[in-house]
This record gives C-alpha cells, structure tokens and sequence, in this order.
C-alpha cells in the first residue's frame, strides 16, 4: 500500500505570519526522503495555505508523483493544464470550510466533472475522484472515464463511537471491492491518523492512502522525516 503525504498543513503554518517559512517545497523533498510514494497538495480557490508558486516548484524538484488536489473552478483547471502534475485528484470545496467536507458528488456535478476530466487528460494528466464510499458514486466515476478513485474516509475518522466506525469501515471496505471489480486504482484519504490508519491499512482493495494533518501535526513533536516513517510502518502493519 503506498502513502501520499500532504503538505498542506506547512503551508498553513507559514501563511498564519505570512514569513516564507516553514516551506512546503523543502516539506515535499524531506516526505521524498523518508520514503513517501507521492507528494500530495491542494491549491484552494481561497489560497489558504499551499500558494500556486509552491504547486510549480514541487512539481519541479520532486522526483516522486505529484498529486493536485483541486476544485473544478476555471482558473484552477488553467493552472493545472500548465502544471501538469502527474495526476490531479477532483474536490469539492467551499470557502468557509475549515476542510474538504465530503467527497464531490457526481451526480448534481457529472456534466462539469466529465468536462475538467476529458480536459485534464487531454494534457496527459491522470485524474482521481475524490468520492463518497457508495456505489452509485463509484458507477458515475467509471461513466465519467475517471483513472482512478479515492474514497472519502472522513465519517470513519470522525466517528465518535466503536459501533459507527465499525459501521464506516464496512461501508468503505465494500466500495473499495466495488471499485476494484470495475477496474480502478483505488485510494483513500481524509482524517486518517496514527490511531484510526489500522483497520484501513487492512483492506487489501485500498492501494494508496493520501495523508496530511495528522503527519504535519506529529512532525512538529518529532521531525518531519520520522512522521513519514512510522506512518509507513503502521500502513505496512
């Protein structure tokens, strides 16, 4: 199971003085470092941490895959197309969130995401949905023409009792087997942490999982590299 590590958060933490550090550029290079399969950022509308600067940087210095987290928005689909990053993963997203909320949903949206998606992949970039665990979500992704999938984890991670993450867990367990049957490369992603990644890390249809907060959080206590180390160490079992 590979792991791709968000930056994000570096960056949150630089804008909250507007200095130039902590940057999220040498963030991505000591993640490379430790051992991380892909660098992972999203380029909010709002610019709220990771600055369109460091998206182009990244994708320059870094060895591994890049993975952009963005909106279907018109601008960031221009920044993307001259990027180029080797995948771009499709979020919903809201200014006054404090973080994406729940994945994109394809139906109210399948007209808009279809036509990011075909315009994406015309300029050679892999594109990823950032979806729900359900089934009709993961059927409009295959209709859409999307390469891969990633599948929200948020409600397992947010679960306040043993009962209902248990009950997540199956909901996410069986869309990923869903998912694989009808071909795709599946991720999962979205609140997962050093205590929750276990059970996660057991489904053996989930081949990628995407995570920042938690990683960025347990740098500040143990340096950044030894964060992405015991992550993959937990994701290894």
């Amino acid at each position: 199971m590979k792991l791709g590590v968000n930056v994000d958060h570096i960056a949150t933490l630089r804008q909250a003085r507007g200095t130039i550090y902590p940057d999220p550029v040498v963030g991505a290079l000591l993640c490379e470092y430790a051992g991380a399969d892909s660098i992972v950022a999203h380029l909010r509308e709002d610019r709220r941490h990771i600055q369109q600067k460091d998206i182009f940087l990244i994708k320059k210095l870094i060895k591994l895959p890049f993975n952009l987290e963005m909106s279907i928005s018109e601008e960031i689909v221009r920044i993307a197309c001259k990027l180029r990053p080797y995948q771009a993963t499709l979020v919903p997203e809201r200014r006054q969130e404090l973080t994406t909320e729940g994945g994109i949903d394809l139906v109210k949206n399948y007209e808009k995401v279809k036509k990011v998606t075909k315009r994406l992949q015309d300029k050679g970039i892999k594109v990823s949905l950032f979806i729900d665990p359900l089934k009709l979500q993961i059927e409009k992704a295959k209709q859409i023409g999307a390469n891969n999938i990633e599948l929200n984890t948020g409600r397992y991670s947010e679960a306040k009792t043993a009962i209902l993450q248990k009950k997540e867990l199956k909901k996410i367990k069986e869309a990923a087997v869903f998912a694989k049957k009808l071909g795709f490369f599946v991720a999962a992603g979205h609140g997962l942490n050093y205590e929750n990644i276990k059970e996660i890390a057991k489904i053996n249809e989930i081949e990628e999982l995407n995570i920042g907060h938690a990683i960025i959080a347990r740098s500040v206590f143990v340096g950044i590299v030894v964060a992405v180390e015991e992550m993959i160490k937990l994701i290894n079992g």
